[in-house]
């Protein structure tokens, strides 16, 4: 029961997110709830490593890529039947591009940050340029998945719990390591690098360790994309601005924090997936993310989280001050003239 009370934010906030399609029936907006909890999922999974460890990663489009196109390639050619059994191929996404982010960590994280971004970024056109140009991959015609035989009227609803069940995984995956030895680590070298290397920490494993970690959520949410969507092109699934809305994302709703990513995601991508339906302008979601960004950046510099969570710790110690100010000043505290005996 105390565990229930001390995470009663969390546990209602996932079971809204639980009701949503049962109250919200409309296909519109269980679609989009569908596409803001992968992004969900996404931005956790990179804030696990990418704001643990200081290092911005700008080619996990790489591992969203490897999950879409390991779903579609596999239930293609396994000719997996077109249902749920379909959802058992998911977590095979996640591991195929947990087993591709070995290398490319390996490769990356032996330097330092700026030049880890600008590998990262070459690795993730590499990537995109072969799926385009492999016949395998269906070229820049891409793929087309199996026919969901679902109804219409509950289509959304299995892609939309499959997304919830990520979340809550990754969530707790990213709660667990940031109160490990291991999340320690990685938060020593956000820190000081050089600092954390003299104390004795293994550097490059850690850092290639909680890159290889994140891979895997990504690969998971690409996989269900791929579901949802029935027919992946490169162009989308390695999209060069998957990375920037992951990374604004995690830095709106505070970034190295467990509550941000999930907040900036669910703000951020339901805007624009509704703002993209609703006025056919791929644009304007750009211009109101930018000039929000830009808000956050003047008046929140370390995100909306960090910065309610630090308004409610200070009104908090302020009214805890008031009450201690009372205290002594009560004429209760006083008896026959002489000071009570105060105990520590």
């Amino acid at each position: 029961m105390t565990l229930v009370k001390k995470n009663l934010g969390w546990v209602v906030f996932f079971a809204a997110l639980a009701l949503f399609p049962l109250v919200v029936t409309n296909p519109f907006y269980t679609s989009i709830g569908v596409y803001s909890l992968l992004f969900m999922a996404a931005a956790t999974s990179w804030n696990m490593f990418s704001g643990y460890s200081g290092y911005i990663a700008l080619g996990s489009a790489v591992f969203f890529g490897v999950g879409a196109y390991t779903e579609a390639l596999l239930s293609i050619h396994w000719h997996v039947p077109a249902n749920g059994d379909l959802f058992w191929l998911v977590p095979l996404g996640g591991v195929i591009a947990t087993l591709f982010a070995v290398p490319i960590g390996w490769i990356s994280l032996r330097v330092r940050r700026h030049t880890f971004v600008v590998i990262t970024i070459a690795v993730f056109f590499i990537f995109q340029l072969s799926a385009i140009n492999f016949s395998f991959t269906g070229g820049s015609s891409g793929l087309a998945l199996p026919f969901i035989t679902w109804t219409a009227t509950d289509f959304n609803n299995p892609f939309y719990y499959a997304g919830l069940i990520l979340v809550i995984f990754i969530t707790l995956v990213s709660a667990f390591v940031r109160r490990s030895r291991f999340g320690l680590q990685l938060l020593a070298i956000r820190d000081d690098e050089d600092r954390a290397m003299g104390l004795g920490v293994k550097v490059t494993a850690i850092k290639i360790t909680g890159f290889t970690m994140s891979a895997f959520a990504i690969g998971c949410a690409g996989a269900i994309y791929a579901m949802f969507q029935g027919q992946i092109y490169p162009q989308f699934v390695f999209d060069p601005t998957f990375d920037v809305s992951v990374a604004l994302m995690v830095f709106l709703g505070g970034i190295g924090t467990l509550a941000g990513p999930l907040l900036g995601g669910l703000v951020l991508e339901s805007a624009q997936q509704y703002l993209t339906a609703t006025y056919s302008n791929n644009s304007l979601y750009l211009l109101l993310f930018g000039a929000l960004f830009l808000i956050v950046i003047m008046f929140m510099p370390q995100g909306v989280v960090p910065f309610v969570r630090d308004k409610f710790t200070k009104r908090g110690e302020l009214e805890r001050a008031a009450v201690a100010a009372n205290d002594v000043s009560s004429p209760s505290g006083m008896t026959s003239g002489t000071p009570t005996e105060v105990t520590a």
